[in-house]
């Protein structure tokens, strides 16, 4: 988890990055709920791909921001990881 904090640090100094995380906010802030998810309980990529019947390439490109997972895929995934999927409407 600190390997991963710590490059994405490094990566946000760079303006161009850090425009683009903010323009794509929620497909990182969902990619980043999951990695965060993920290390936390020690899994890999395809330790999770597996408990979920599925291809390591699948977390891969959720985890890179540039998916859009079905709310099904999602409930899969917080069931793997032990959470559960909230989505809420904010003003």
């Amino acid at each position: 988890m600190k390997l991963y904090t710590k490059i994405k640090s490094q990566l946000l100094k760079d303006k161009l990055t850090r425009k683009a995380y903010k323009d794509l906010g929620v497909e990182f802030m969902l990619a980043q709920m999951v990695i965060e998810k993920r290390l936390a309980k020690g899994f890999t990529q395809a330790t999770l791909a597996h408990k979920l019947g599925t291809k390591q390439s699948a977390i891969a490109r959720l985890e890179s921001g540039n998916y859009n997972p079905s709310l099904a895929f999602m409930e899969k995934i917080a069931k793997a990881l032990d959470t559960k999927l909230k989505i809420s409407l904010v003003k």
